[in-house]
């Protein structure tokens, strides 16, 4: 299991412009199963399936595609006729570009741009004219860009760079996810930077792939962070290959073929540590867990590698601010 959990902060963001446009929103987060005592919560986290069906739900109360952020709305839809625009170019770079004319019919739009630096493309946006106080809309149109490229070829587009035109957000740990690559802030533009290569490979999908992708995006796109090159990375895909057995920092330094030493060192320099990666991961499936009834809290707690179902109550509330009961009765 796999699914990464979204920060509560990524949800309250998202509802800025709901709240700008003077929506009650409350029937909805009811209906969707997201409580205050969550929202409220800073260390709480949305399974990524609640978060897109948040983002969907929005789109529709607001009629508008960018939540209500942009200087002028975009109807739903647009993405989607974008999509079928594109969908029979012969490579990513001609993909890309006729994506790009479709938003600039609009007058308001947000501007993204293709520029190429030597062997790089740059994907700037001009987020000059949007009301963003939270960065959201900036965030999420970077990255639906850059994972419906990736979706178009069939493979993961490798960022190289990513600069926004503001200084490192309180929620600055979450760029590790969704942009997986060295960030700078305060620069003169928001843009990414990925190799020119990518440009002339074909793409694998069409207008049958095309529909089920639709079902759920480009919301769905935000809910699943990219999983990156990173040593974090590989050691989180790693140890959720079987969750039923958390083997410990030896082991897996053995099966890298690294000293435990040269593996601590390596995650210190990304910031991060063994057990911040098990914990993160152990919460992340115990929140999967607790949205569905197929297991009890203490089959839980014992999948999690806890002796008794108090010491992952513990930990649970440590992680999320959150017990799991709270976590179950609000998806329930």
């Amino acid at each position: 299991m796999r699914e990464r959990t979204i920060a509560s902060h990524f949800a309250r963001a998202a509802l800025g412009g709901a709240r700008r446009r003077g929506l009650d929103y409350s029937g909805l987060l009811l209906q969707l199963g997201i409580s205050p005592e969550l929202l409220d919560e800073p260390r709480a986290r949305l399974a990524p399936e609640q978060f897109t069906r948040l983002i969907q739900s929005l789109w529709q109360a607001l009629d508008d595609e960018y939540l209500g952020f942009g200087p002028a709305p975009s109807k739903p839809g647009s993405f989607a006729m974008m999509c079928h625009a594109l969908i029979h170019c012969r490579n990513l770079d001609k993909a890309l570009q006729r994506g790009l004319l479709f938003y600039s019919l609009f007058p308001e739009a947000p501007r993204l741009t293709l520029s190429r630096e030597d062997d790089m493309i740059r994907l700037s946006l001009d987020d000059s004219q949007v009301w963003d106080p939270d960065h959201f809309l900036t965030e999420s149109l970077l990255v639906i860009w850059h994972r419906l490229g990736s979706w178009l070829i069939g493979q993961r587009i490798r960022l190289e760079q990513a600069t926004f035109s503001y200084p490192k957000p309180e929620h600055g740990a979450e760029y590790d996810l969704l942009f997986p690559c060295h960030l700078e802030f305060s620069t003169q533009q928001s843009s990414l930077v990925f190799h020119s290569r990518y440009l002339n490979m074909p793409l694998l999908q069409d207008e049958r792939t095309l529909k089920h992708f639709l079902e759920r995006s480009p919301a769905d796109l935000l809910s699943r962070p990219d999983d990156g090159d990173s040593l974090s990375s590989q050691l989180r895909r790693l140890l959720s290959r079987d969750s039923s057995r958390w083997p410990d920092l030896e082991a897996v330094a053995a099966h890298l073929h690294i000293s435990p030493q040269t593996l601590r060192r390596h995650l210190r320099e990304e910031g991060s540590s063994f057990q911040e990666l098990k914990d993160q991961l152990r919460r992340d499936i115990a929140i999967y867990h607790l949205g569905r009834a197929d297991l009890s809290l203490q089959q839980i707690a014992e999948q999690l590698g806890f002796s008794e179902p108090s010491a992952f109550h513990r930990a649970f509330k440590k992680w999320t601010g959150l017990t799991p009961g709270a976590y179950r009765a609000q998806e329930n």
